[in-house]
């Protein structure tokens, strides 16, 4: 610190040499003597804040968007068997579930958890959108739940998830399903792009009437399976005039498309041991990647088996409900 003296001796001092003083910042007075800070202070100062603070700001904000979510669920059953949890694909929700989980609880006896995943129907909408942390998600479910031996099933994206879980915490999950989706990285097809397109579009003309969404809805998508599974996420918003309005964060999901085929595991290593089963349509265009990877898939799941489903392609579950129940079924009893 630079210390100065009273106005008459810097008056004095400034005559005798001749040199004026130049102040840097509003002194400080302490029995009548000037304290006057001295630059290199805040020199140190202004490095360390302008050098550090964005390195703070920076992992305070990544602590903020990569931590797990709390998930928006259904529960079906009160028994105290081990639970299943369902998670859906892209773009759906625990409402396609509804009836699959009321007829799989009744013939199992096992509670069960249809969950909407982050960016889907009631969960929290955030960036960003990977398998990690909709894993995390998961994981934080059966925590907040107290859930023992989780049974764990899902389809699609719900799929690729389940197996992020089971493959990272191997002695959490008692058995595993998957629906139509191996365990490899799958370029998807555009028009995942397409029902994105769709669904803000929709919103944007703000409809009242589900019939008119459908017929939007049409241009993109001319499977009637397809349209209905996309529309259990178009609810009606009394807070907006009653406007139809997508429970999807179609933007942020629009923006992870990309990555959304891709399956990294966060310790590549990993093996699940547990009672796999993983179900296909016989005219789904992910079948064939079961069988050109069959012997990779085995090696992640040594204690797996493929079931095809006839008549089904992508959407089993929806296109042979029957079928899939009864594999479900016998597989978890």
């Amino acid at each position: 610190m630079k210390i100065m003296e009273t106005p008459e001796i810097k008056e004095s001092l400034v005559t005798q040499y001749d040199k004026p003083i130049i102040y840097y910042a509003p002194p400080l007075i302490f029995n009548h003597v000037h304290i006057q800070p001295h630059p290199f202070f805040f020199s140190i100062f202004y490095f360390f804040f302008s050098f550090f603070f964005p390195f703070f700001f920076f992992f305070f904000f990544i602590k903020i968007m990569l931590k797990a979510v709390p998930l928006s669920f259904t529960k079906f059953g009160n028994q105290t068997k081990a639970p299943l949890i369902i998670c859906h694909g892209l773009f759906g929700s625990k409402q396609n579930w509804k009836s699959l989980a009321k007829n799989i609880n009744e013939q199992t006896q096992s509670p069960v958890y249809t969950v909407d995943a982050r960016n889907h129907g009631n969960s929290p909408h955030v960036e960003p959108h990977t398998y990690g942390l909709m894993a995390q998600d998961i994981l934080k479910l059966i925590k907040d739940e107290g859930l023992e031996n989780p049974m764990l099933m899902g389809h699609s994206m719900g799929g690729k998830v389940m197996m992020d879980v089971a493959l990272n915490q191997p002695e959490l999950p008692s058995k595993l399903i998957v629906i139509d989706m191996p365990p490899i990285p799958i370029k998807l097809s555009t028009e995942y792009n397409t029902h994105a397109e769709a669904m803000k579009e929709i919103n944007a003309l703000q409809l009242k009437k589900q019939k008119e969404a459908d017929e939007v809805l049409q241009k993109y998508e001319p499977d009637l399976i397809v349209r209905q599974f996309l529309l259990t996420n178009l609810k009606k918003n009394l807070k907006k005039d009653g406007i139809y309005e997508f429970r999807v964060a179609y933007d942020t999901l629009g923006r992870s498309i990309g990555h959304m085929g891709d399956f990294f595991q966060s310790e590549p290593n990993k093996v699940y041991h547990g009672p796999t089963l993983f179900i296909t349509g016989d005219v789904s265009p992910y079948r064939k990647y079961f069988i050109q990877h069959a012997d990779m898939i085995k090696a992640q799941f040594p204690n797996s088996r493929l079931e095809n489903i006839k008549g089904a392609g992508h959407w089993v579950q929806t296109e042979q409900p029957k079928a899939f129940l009864s594999s479900v079924i016998n597989f978890i009893n």
